[in-house]
This record gives C-alpha cells, sequence and structure tokens, in this order.
C-alpha cells in the first residue's frame, strides 16, 4: 500500500531522526537520491547541461548537494539563487568545489541558453499560497525549456498537505519525494503538477496510520471476495438495485451490469425499468413489490436515475443493511435518516453533486477535494466516495482517506457512475466494508475504464465489460 503523511508529521520524524545522525547526513541522503534520479532521466551525465532554481530552505539545500554530485560527474551545472542571503552554505560550497557556477536571481537567461534538466528546489513542503512573485518568471521559463524538470520533494507552489493549488506553481515531469509521498502528491490538482513520483527512503520512522493511502494491485487482491467451494449465490450475497425510472431507464441496466460483476450472488432489481433489466440480463431477479418486498438482500443500492421517487429512497434508507447512496439519492435522501442510521452508509457524489450537499460552489469542491470529502463524511455520519480525477475514499469515524490510483480519462462518460455504483454495492453485499467496498470498487472501475479504453473512447457498459478483466489482473 502507498501511504502518505502531513507535513507536521514529516518534520517530527525528520527531527527524531537527525538527532541519531551526524549533522548533514540526512541532506546527503536526501541529495544522493535527488542525483541518482537526475542521472538516470538524463542518461549520459557527462556534458550535460543542468540548472539548479535554488530557494532558501532545506530543499534548495538538496538540490545543491545534488548538483555538486552531477557537477563531479562531468555535468556542467549552474545555480540560479532567488535568495543569495539565505542560501544553503554549505551547499553552495559543495556546488562551487565540484565545479558548479551561480547566477544570481534574474537568471532566467541560464534557461533560455538551453539546459538539458532543470530542478526546482525553489520552495520546500511547507510553502503555502503558490510562487512568490519573483520566483513565478523561473518557473514559467522552467516550463518553456526544453530539459526535463524535475521537483525536489515536492513542485514548488502547491500544497503538500491538501493537493491544492493557489496561484502560479512549477510543472514537473518528476518529483523525486524523500521519506514518504506527501498528500499533495496523490491529489488532484496538485498530483497534474508532480509529473511521475520517484520515493527515496532516508529512513524515517512514520506512525503507523497515515494521512491518506492508496490500495494497490496486491491490497484489492486481498480483499476480493472469492467463493469457496461450498459457496452459492445466497452465501455469496444478494445486492438489491432500486434504479432507475420512465425517464432514465438506462441507469438501472448499467448498475445492474455493475452489480452482476462485482462478487454478489445474485442481484434483484426494484422499479420500473424491469423490462429493459431482464432483455439486457435475464439472470436478473426483478421485483415490482417495492424494495421492502423484493426478497432478502445483504445491501442495496439506490438512486441511479431514480428521478424524483423519494419514497423509494427513503425505504431503502430505513432497511438494517449496507446501502449505497448515488446521484438523484444523494438529492432525495434525509439528511437526519442517513445520519441515524446503524447498518454501513456508502455515498458516491461527484464534484457538482458534493458541492450541492455542501452548499458550496464545484470549483471549491474541485480545488479542495480532501477537505470536502472529509467534510461531507462528517456531517452525514456515512463513508463517502468522492468521484473525480482523484477519487476519494473518507469514513466518518475519520482516520486514513483512501485516494484511488486507477482510472483514465476516458470514464468521464455518461453512465460510468452507475456502473461503479452497481460494483460496489455488489461489494457491500459480499461483505466488504463501506471504506473497503468503496475503495476495492473504485479500483477495479477505474482498472476496467483503462482496459476498456486503450487511448479511445468508450461507453460505461464498456467499461462494465471490462471488470471481469480487471478482476483478473488484480488476482495475476
Amino acid at each position: 500500500m502507498r501511504t502518505a503523511y502531513s507535513v507536521e508529521t514529516v518534520r517530527n520524524a525528520e527531527r527524531e531522526l537527525m538527532a541519531r545522525l551526524p549533522e548533514g547526513a540526512l541532506m546527503q541522503r536526501a541529495a544522493a537520491g535527488l542525483a541518482a534520479a537526475c542521472a538516470d532521466l538524463l542518461g549520459r551525465v557527462y556534458g550535460s547541461r543542468v540548472v539548479l532554481l535554488v530557494g532558501s530552505g532545506d530543499n534548495g539545500g538538496d538540490a545543491l548537494y545534488a548538483g555538486a554530485r552531477l557537477a563531479r560527474r562531468g555535468a556542467g551545472v549552474t545555480a540560479v539563487l532567488l535568495a543569495p542571503e539565505r542560501v544553503h552554505a554549505a551547499g553552495l560550497a559543495a556546488l562551487r568545489r565540484a565545479g558548479g557556477r551561480v547566477a544570481g536571481a534574474g537568471g532566467g537567461e541560464v534557461l533560455a541558453e538551453g539546459a538539458d534538466l532543470v530542478v526546482d528546489g525553489i520552495v520546500g513542503i511547507g510553502g503555502k499560497g503558490g510562487l512568490r512573485p519573483d520566483a513565478v518568471p523561473l518557473a514559467a521559463a522552467a516550463g518553456r525549456s526544453r530539459g526535463a524538470v524535475v521537483a525536489v520533494d515536492l513542485p514548488s507552489g502547491v500544497d503538500a498537505d491538501t493537493g491544492e493549488v493557489h496561484g502560479h506553481a512549477v510543472r514537473a515531469d518528476l518529483t523525486v519525494t524523500f521519506g514518504t509521498h506527501k498528500p499533495g502528491l496523490l491529489i488532484d490538482p496538485a498530483r497534474e503538477y508532480a509529473g511521475s513520483v520517484r520515493l527515496v527512503d532516508i529512513g524515517l520512522e512514520l506512525p503507523v496510520e497515515p494521512e491518506l493511502e492508496a490500495l494497490q494491485h496486491e491490497d484489492v487482491a486481498r480483499l476480493l471476495p472469492v467463493p469457496g467451494a461450498e459457496s452459492d449465490k445466497y452465501r455469496r450475497g444478494v445486492v438489491g438495485i432500486a434504479a432507475g425510472s420512465a425517464r432514465y431507464p438506462g441507469a438501472a441496466v448499467l448498475a445492474v451490469s455493475g452489480a452482476l460483476r462485482g462478487g454478489a450472488g445474485a442481484v434483484r432489481y426494484v422499479g420500473p425499468a424491469g423490462d429493459a433489466v431482464i432483455a439486457r440480463f435475464p439472470e436478473t431477479l426483478v421485483s415490482d413489490q417495492g424494495p421492502k418486498h423484493a426478497g432478502r438482500v445483504q445491501a442495496w443500492v439506490v438512486g441511479p436515475g431514480a428521478g424524483d421517487d423519494a419514497a423509494t429512497v427513503a425505504e431503502v434508507l430505513a432497511a438494517d443493511v449496507p446501502v449505497l447512496i448515488d446521484a438523484d439519492g444523494l438529492r432525495l435522501a434525509d439528511a437526519e435518516v442517513v445520519r441515524g442510521r446503524r447498518a454501513p452508509t456508502l455515498m458516491t457524489p461527484h464534484a457538482g453533486e458534493a458541492a450541492a450537499l455542501l452548499g458550496v460552489e464545484r470549483r471549491e469542491v474541485e480545488r479542495g477535494r480532501l477537505a470536502a470529502v472529509r467534510e461531507l463524511a462528517r456531517r452525514y455520519g456515512a463513508t463517502v466516495l468522492l468521484k473525480g480525477s482523484t477519487t476519494l475514499v473518507a469514513d466518518s469515524g475519520g482516520g486514513a482517506v483512501r485516494v484511488n490510483p486507477t482510472g483514465t480519462g476516458w470514464l468521464a462518460t455518461a453512465g460510468s457512475g452507475d456502473v461503479l455504483s452497481g460494483l460496489g454495492g455488489s461489494l457491500l453485499a459480499a461483505g466488504l466494508s463501506a471504506v473497503d467496498a468503496g475503495s476495492v470498487g473504485a479500483y477495479l472501475h477505474g482498472l476496467a475504464g483503462r482496459l476498456a479504453a486503450d487511448g479511445a473512447p468508450v461507453g460505461a457498459h464498456d467499461v462494465a465489460d471490462a471488470v471481469p478483466g480487471a478482476w483478473r489482473n488484480v488476482l495475476g
């Protein structure tokens, strides 16, 4: 599992480690890892041209020491100092001893001359509020440079703890981060500024519970419900789908398609789109008597394409089984009822729906996704899966927020969320917790999107059809 920790936690771990190490040893570890990553990216170090953008913090020191290592291997290294009076003195001395040269803060012409590599050491992980005005021209020049841009620990100008970007920031091709990932490296919009991320182990001792965690294949494989020899369709779980309307029958079909591929043994459908569901999936158990009379289920999915059917949403929320609420169901669900439920509740809004629930503008959710998902989980006393370019899953009880690492822009297509709802509901019925059902469902859904698209447009039904392939891919 990939984990990320807050700046405060990282700073505390660094202080504890530095107290046990010789002075400067921790920075040398970071600089060695940074220099190795830069060398790998360059391919041929000797004769290459490297420009260091150096601020006044430790990241500037890391850049200077790494630049010295590259200079000793034959690179032509130039440091552009944004604050010469506050530069890391020992790092600067090391660069000069290795044959590196120094330019002043107005050294944008050095970048214009054509660097093979630009190292962003302007601001450290404690930076807030975007780049200072004097750094903006250098960041812009780095972006125009033909050379690759490598960020030290975090792209300068992004918020390490939240993933927010206020104002200008450096766009990196590679970020070399030390000790652990920082939340901003995993959450958009900051994540898109980071490029590829390379983690360098510098020996930090970190708490058991991180700020964020991202499942990997092996984590998902351990959570997937796999039937045993004695399993039957009821022991594997039955998921109920209360979705669709006369206007939106396709939502019901797509939710059922996701549910059939999510690990439960059977799917019960309740709603006005029964004929459309049976025509596409004859194995579905269809009822027109409402959720109370549909038969036993281990979990419900309610809301996709429901229109204004508040009565069905209320009936499902009254059930003493896990419930996944999506789409229209989010608008129709009574917040007090959701908070009062004893069984688990998983809400799956996209940014627009989350904004409506929180009473804020959509752009506020999109630029502060971590804060939004935590606040929704707190307000509703539910697990919340916030869909989007970075899908996040937060539990009402706090703890680490799950970040989904899979997906593709091609998943931004009508009905894709309905497939995810059915898939997540089926995982709930199969026995997964709300947090695990949400994060495993998002992982499989994102991977299925990649497999289905393969670089080309797809429809939601293509994503559903690719879920078995994603499942097999995870199990290896």
